[in-house]
């Protein structure tokens, strides 16, 4: 078991159930999964941005990625229907937890003029961020990066209210903005 995921058991869960006083066990929120996603416009002019950039998706996910395509053709952006313009990867379990864990431990303090993320959810639990850069996760070797990428990342918890969830991420180590 990871080490996040014995602390969510251990203290989060009970420390959650105490504080809005959850009548039933299975109310108490928890992380579901993290989707990671990034959007490859440039794939349509450089064949290799987007090797590049599943390739660093996986090194820092574990996994490889899912190729997104366009639904429909839109002359303006010179893109066709069925033409590969992203790539996402769902992370659940130990390597959901593992991520998490790196990513604000490791990754949230290298990344510059960090002062905390807002704590703004989108009502329904789930929580998204943008980086701008690939090249604050470690395990990406700087001299192999051709192109800066940025990334969205989405924590989905199975909290209901926008407060339990900024709670669960708070204890689970997210560092927000102090209010």
């Amino acid at each position: 078991m990871s080490r996040l995921k014995s602390k969510y058991l251990e203290v989060i869960k009970p420390a959650l159930q105490e504080k809005f006083a959850y009548v039933n066990p299975m109310q108490i929120p928890g992380l579901k999964k993290i989707v990671i996603s990034m959007g490859l416009a440039e794939a349509t002019k450089d064949k290799n941005a987007l090797q590049d950039a599943i390739n660093e998706l996986t090194i820092l996910s574990g996994q490889k990625p899912a190729l997104t395509k366009a639904r429909s053709s839109i002359a303006g952006f010179k893109l066709r229907e069925g033409q590969t313009i992203g790539a996402k990867v769902t992370l659940r379990g130990k390597r959901m937890y593992d991520f998490f864990d790196r990513f604000c431990n490791i990754v949230c303090p290298r990344i510059s003029d960090f002062r905390g993320f807002a704590n703004k959810c989108d009502g329904r639990g789930c929580y998204s961020l943008g980086l701008d850069e690939q090249q604050v996760f470690p395990e990406i070797n700087l001299d192999q990066v051709k192109r800066q990428q940025g990334m969205n990342i989405t924590f989905v918890t199975s909290a209901q209210t926008d407060k339990e969830c900024v709670e669960l991420l708070t204890g689970l180590g997210m560092p927000f903005k102090k209010a």
